[in-house]
């Protein structure tokens, strides 16, 4: 019931206020890790965002796990006009994720599991012409994880004494980029 109510909303935002953008990080292209997203308006000062991210990658040199899916739907308030200038943006998404946290990348151990990410970003549009605008933003928050650690050496079993879910939870900084956007209606 509630997945059918949010659909409404989002449907009848974009058909009320007409203004709806796609959008690709261009900045996490380049290390083909696609960023997309979509941002309709929702009020004469706020739209309302959905991204998703994901790494497909195994890790560059393929023997540390980087795989990750996060998704990030978010209201925004622009200070100025809808898509032009800065603005402030608050979201609470889910991720799933098999990675190697920087503390372990000397060691055999990685994590895999899930989470939820509760934060803010700020941004700036500029607008390139009537069609196309540029969404430079970054945004962190509070992450909290549930995780299984294991080892990626063929070793079994986990490498903590936990009995069902190890949890982490820290502030992080976990996006950021320029989005290319691009205006359907």
């Amino acid at each position: 019931m509630k997945k059918i109510l949010f659909v409404a909303v989002v449907i009848f935002s974009i058909q009320t206020y007409a203004q709806t953008y796609i959008k690709i990080n261009g900045f996490t292209a380049l290390v083909a890790i696609p960023n997309v997203g979509i941002e309709t308006s929702i009020g004469e000062k706020t739209t309302f965002s959905f991204d998703a991210m994901a790494s497909f990658w195994n890790s560059f040199d393929g023997k540390k796990p980087m795989k990750f899916y996060t998704f990030t739907p978010e209201i925004r308030y622009h200070f100025k006009e809808k898509y032009n200038g800065l603005y402030a943006g608050f979201h609470l998404g889910p991720d799933i994720y098999q990675i190697q946290k920087w503390n372990y990348w000397d060691s055999n151990k990685y994590e895999k599991g899930f989470g939820y990410r509760l934060g803010a970003t700020i941004g700036y549009n500029i607008k390139v012409n009537d069609k196309l605008l540029l969404d430079l933003f970054v945004g962190g928050g509070w992450h909290q994880g549930f995780y299984h650690g294991l080892y990626n050496d063929g070793t079994p079993g986990r490498y903590e004494n936990v009995k069902d879910w190890n949890k982490s939870g820290e502030w992080l900084i976990y996006r950021g980029g320029v989005m290319l956007s691009y205006k359907l209606n």
